[in-house]
């Protein structure tokens, strides 16, 4: 292995915890739940894990053993072990693949992560108190036809960004996840409590556990693997570059493992804290990003003790935003500091002013830029799509192949402490199953 040229986690725990934060996102508090409840309740669940098994975990350690093989930024890990190998440098795109990754998407993700500090003063403030359906989408729809509005949520979600990766990965990072992460989990739980009162916690239970075998088709197992994909922040980078702050004794294996069980049950926790709450308020569960923003702020405003709970919740949601924020910039930053002159400070205020730009130019795309439009889509669903459905995809697959079948056996065999058995089944996962997952998403997703 390279001799270590850069900073390394200062222990087992904070490597978790900043992998685990990366993959709880905002996608984990509504998304995965309502997949859960309108695509067969347990039985989701199990496809999802099994899924999350077969495809995402051999992706995820893919991404982990090449940065830590690599001890260098994704991209030229990617270079230095192809080199390494014997193979083609042209392996260095799909480094390149993940930073970008990465970088278009928290140039979007900020904006929605501005409309989370938005709600949370909203919360504060009182604005959704005695609120009907109409009002509050109203609110919604005018805070997204105000480009001022958006434009001062999305520099303060960015400078929060911004000031948390400048610091480093000790400093920075890692005291933002060891701070973040638990009260992350106390807010869940406290609400989690709260749904427990509502009388309508049998009613969740039942609604997102309550197996319905004949719901699972070829488009549920579909939508499985792409949660499962996109859940762990497989594809972006971002877990190639933690993995080159890896020091040689963490067992990449049980690690894993952790960080799903971890993924796994807040996603879970969120939906048994969200949907008590819709229920008692006779509101519907199937909402999409709509139940965050517009059905959740009715039910915060029409009950006992809404304004603190709203509180609690959007501050729990952006605390999720700015785990997986973070962790995003992350990428670019190590790419311009090792590549460039520039020190981390500049580096990472040189590549967070260049997201929050396009940022901007995403969050006109609600309003003065709403008929720019490219290939029938605007700004802010152009990047959302590239990223989604081509991006992503081709930068977990490239990386899983790499590792499968063009690294040496036996150091593969030693990066992830594997018995000779355990090698066989690493072989036929991760050179034949997980590809052709991957591959079945790509193609579900664009044709």
């Amino acid at each position: 292995m390279a001799k270590l040229a850069h900073a390394q986690w200062s222990s087992k725990m904070a490597f978790v915890l900043a992998a685990a934060g990366s993959a709880v996102g905002l996608g984990n508090i509504w998304r995965f739940s309502y997949l859960v409840g309108e695509s067969g309740g347990a039985a989701f669940v199990l496809v999802y894990l099994a899924c999350v098994a077969l495809v995402g975990v051999p992706i995820l350690l893919s991404e982990w053993l090449i940065g830590r093989r690599g001890q260098k930024n994704p991209i030229d890990s990617m270079r230095e072990l192809a080199k390494q190998s014997g193979k083609s440098q042209g392996w260095a795109l799909v480094g390149i693949s993940g930073v970008l990754a990465g970088f278009l998407i928290l140039s979007f993700y900020s904006v929605i992560g501005g409309w989370s500090l938005n709600y949370t003063l909203s919360s504060v403030m009182g604005t959704f108190s005695g609120q009907d359906a109409d009002s509050v989408s109203e609110i919604f729809s005018g805070m997204l036809a105000s480009p001022g509005t958006l434009l001062l949520w999305h520099s303060a979600f960015m400078l929060l960004v911004i000031g948390i990766v400048a610091r480093g990965v000790t400093k920075g990072l890692e005291s933002a996840v060891r701070s973040l992460m638990p009260a992350l989990v106390i807010l869940m739980l406290i609400l989690v409590g709260y749904g427990m009162t509502t009388g309508h916690f049998g009613e969740a239970l039942e609604f997102m556990f309550s197996p319905d075998w004949s719901a699972l088709d070829g488009g549920v197992v579909l939508a499985a693997m792409g949660q499962a994909f996109f859940t762990l922040s497989l594809g972006m980078g971002i877990m190639m570059a933690y993995g080159s702050y890896l020091g040689e004794d963490v067992n990449l294996l049980s690690t894993a493992r952790t960080v799903i069980i971890i993924d796994t049950a807040i996603a879970l926790l969120a939906g048994l804290a969200i949907f008590p709450i819709v229920f008692a308020n006779g509101l519907s569960a199937g909402e999409g990003p709509g139940l965050i923003f517009v059905t959740l702020p009715i039910a915060f405003g029409n009950m006992s003790g809404g304004v603190i709970l709203g509180l609690m919740f959007f501050l729990l949601l952006t605390f999720a935003a700015l785990t997986s924020a973070i962790s995003l910039l992350e990428p670019t930053v190590e790419m311009l500091e090792e590549r460039t002159p520039l020190s981390r400070i500049t580096a990472t205020l040189v590549s967070g002013i260049a997201i929050w730009l396009l940022g901007v130019a995403a969050l006109l795309s609600f309003n003065l830029w709403s008929d720019v439009l490219f290939f029938g889509l605007n700004i802010f669903n152009l990047l959302d799509t590239f990223t989604a459905k081509i991006l992503l995809p081709l930068t977990g697959l490239g990386a899983v192949v790499f590792v499968a079948w063009c690294l040496e056996r036996k150091g593969v065999e030693q990066e992830l402490a594997l018995s000779a058995t355990g090698m066989n089944v690493w072989n036929i996962v991760a050179r034949f199953i997980a590809p052709i997952g991957v591959i079945a998403v790509f193609l579900a997703g664009i044709l």
